[in-house]
C-alpha cells in the first residue's frame, strides 16, 4: 500500500481550521512516537550490551551471564514500572533487532518502515538460519515498504521457506510431530484450550465452526427462538459439542434416526498449488489463502480427495492472477477476483475475501459494468463506507485500486502477490505466454 498526502485541495475538499489542526498534532505526533520508540529500543539494547559486557568483565559465562542480564531487566523495570520480565523480554527484542538486522533497524529509524515491521522480520526471522539471515532481511524491507505491517506476514513467510536451506516439507514434518492440545487454567471457571495442530486442519476447523453458527443464527431468524448467542459463543459451544458428543447438540435434528443438518456441512479451505508440486517435481510448500503455508504432503493428500481443481495462470513478469478455467462465466468471474483480492482491498484491512462482499467499483446503476475490472471485495464495513461518506474510489487497470480521502490524500492498493505461483524464465517467453494472453492449448496437468 502506497500513500501520497494530497497539498491544498487537490483531488478533496479543504480541511477546517479545527481539522487541520487536529491533523497537524498527529502528525507531530507521529514524529514524536517515532523519535520515542527508536530512543527506547537504543537505551534498551544498550542495557543489555552493558550487562553482557559487566558479565564477560568479572568472567561470568551462562547462568551467571543471565542473572546479570536479569538484574539490569529489574533495576530497569522500577524504574519504568513494569515487570522484570517484561523489561527483560523488551531488552532481548531490542539487542535482536540492533544486533542481528541492523538494516531492518536502519529502514524504521529513516521511516521507510515502521515499528510493527520491525516486529513482524524478527518474529518470522527467528526461524531463519543465520547464514540466510542478511538475504532474509534485505528482502523483508522491500515487502515490509509496500503494504502495513498487519498484511506482511504471509509474504514474510513464504520468502523464509525460500531462502530456508532445508524444505519445508521436511521442516513441516518435524513441527507436526509435536502437535498436541494443552488447557490453560483462568479465572470465574474459565479455561483456554490451546491445539497446535497443521495449519490446513486449523484453518478447516475454523471455517467449519463458522458455517455452523451461521447456520444456527438463520435458524433461529426464521423461528424467533430466542437464542442470543454471538458468533464466537456459537463456535465456541458447537466445538465443545462436537468433541464431547460427537455431534452438536445445537443442531434441531440431532436426535433423529437421520444425521443432522450440521453434520451435513463440511469445511472448506482454499488451496494454491504449483502444478510441479502437485505432481511431485518439487517439495515447495502451497497456501492455504488466508491462513499460512502448507507442506507438499498434505497438499497433494488434499487433491487426491477432491474431484476438481481450478487451474489459474499467473502472469510471469508482474505474478499476478490473470485468467481461470472454468465453465460457467459468472462462476470464473468470481473465483479469479477471490484468487486475485485475497481479502479486502481497502487499504489496511486483511478480512479475508470469502468474507467479503463483490463490490462494483463504478455502481451498476450508474451504468458500471459487470466485469472483473470493475470489481472487487470489500468487506461490510468499507462497502458501507464506500457508499455513504466522501470515500471515493478508482480501478486504474490490472486490479489496481486508488483510493481517495475526504481531505484529498491519495491510497494505492495494489493488486496482493499470491505466495505460492509458478513463474518462467521472462528473458525469453514462448510465444503464448503474452501478459494476459489465452491459456495454453494443452490440458491441465492435474
Amino acid at each position: 500500500m502506497t500513500a501520497n498526502s494530497a497539498g491544498g485541495e487537490v483531488g478533496g475538499e479543504t480541511p477546517t481550521p479545527s481539522q487541520a489542526l487536529a491533523f497537524s498534532r498527529y502528525a507531530e505526533a507521529l514524529d514524536l512516537s517515532h523519535a520515542a520508540d527508536i530512543a527506547r529500543t537504543r537505551a534498551l539494547a544498550d542495557l543489555g550490551h552493558a550487562a553482557l559486557h559487566d558479565a564477560r568483565r568479572d568472567g561470568v559465562r551462562g547462568v551467571a551471564s543471565d542473572m546479570e542480564l536479569r538484574s539490569v531487566a529489574a533495576e530497569a523495570a522500577g524504574m519504568a514500572r513494569l515487570t522484570d520480565r517484561r523489561l527483560q523480554g523488551e531488552i532481548d527484542h531490542a539487542m535482536t533487532v540492533i544486533d542481528d538486522y541492523p538494516a531492518v533497524f536502519e529502514a524504521w529509524v529513516q521511516r521507510r518502515i515502521e515499528r510493527g515491521h520491525v516486529d513482524v522480520v524478527v518474529r518470522v526471522g527467528a526461524g531463519v538460519p543465520a547464514e540466510v539471515r542478511d538475504s532474509f532481511a534485505e528482502a523483508a524491507i522491500s515487502v515490509c515498504e509496500r503494504d502495513v505491517p498487519s498484511r506482511v506476514r504471509g509474504a514474510l513467510d513464504a520468502l523464509a521457506a525460500r531462502l530456508h536451506p532445508q524444505t519445508f516439507t521436511d521442516r513441516h514434518k518435524t513441527a507436526a510431530a509435536e502437535r498436541c492440545v494443552r488447557v490453560f487454567h483462568g479465572t470465574d471457571g474459565m479455561s483456554n484450550l490451546v491445539a497446535n495442530l497443521p495449519t490446513v486442519i486449523a484453518a478447516g476447523m475454523l471455517d467449519r465452526l463458522t458455517q455452523m453458527g451461521q447456520s444456527v443464527k438463520d435458524a433461529r431468524a426464521e423461528s424467533d427462538s430466542g437464542d442470543t448467542r454471538t458468533m464466537d459463543q456459537l463456535r465456541a459451544d458447537i466445538l465443545g459439542d462436537l468433541v464431547l458428543g460427537g455431534a452438536p447438540v445445537v443442531d434441531p435434528t440431532y436426535g433423529t434416526d437421520r444425521a443432522g443438518g450440521l453434520g451435513a456441512i463440511r469445511a472448506r479451505v482454499q488451496v494454491a498449488v504449483t502444478a510441479e508440486t502437485l505432481m511431485g517435481k518439487d517439495e515447495s510448500p502451497a497456501e492455504a489463502v488466508g491462513a499460512g503455508l502448507v507442506d507438499a504432503d498434505t497438499v497433494r493428500q488434499l487433491a487426491g480427495q477432491v474431484s476438481e481443481w481450478d487451474r489459474l495462470f499467473i502472469d510471469p513478469v508482474t505474478r499476478t492472477p490473470v485468467e481461470i478455467d472454468t465453465y460457467r462465466p459468472t462462476a470464473s468471474m468470481k473465483k479469479l477476483l477471490m484468487a486475485r483480492d485475497q481479502h479486502c482491498r481497502f487499504p489496511g484491512c486483511r478480512r479475508a475475501a470469502i468474507r467479503c462482499e463483490l463490490d462494483h467499483t463504478i455502481d451498476h446503476a450508474l451504468g458500471g459494468h459487470t466485469h472483473i475490472f470493475n470489481l472487487a471485495h470489500l468487506c461490510q464495513r468499507h462497502h458501507s463506507m464506500k457508499q455513504f461518506t466522501k470515500w471515493e474510489v478508482r480501478q486504474v487497470g490490472g486490479g489496481v485500486l486508488e483510493w481517495t480521502s475526504p481531505l484529498g490524500r491519495v491510497y494505492r492498493e495494489d493488486v496482493p502477490v499470491p505466495a505460492v505461483c509458478f513463474t518462467i524464465d521472462t528473458t525469453d517467453p514462448p510465444p503464448d505466454a503474452t501478459p494476459g494472453g489465452p491459456p495454453p492449448d494443452e490440458p491441465p496437468p492435474f
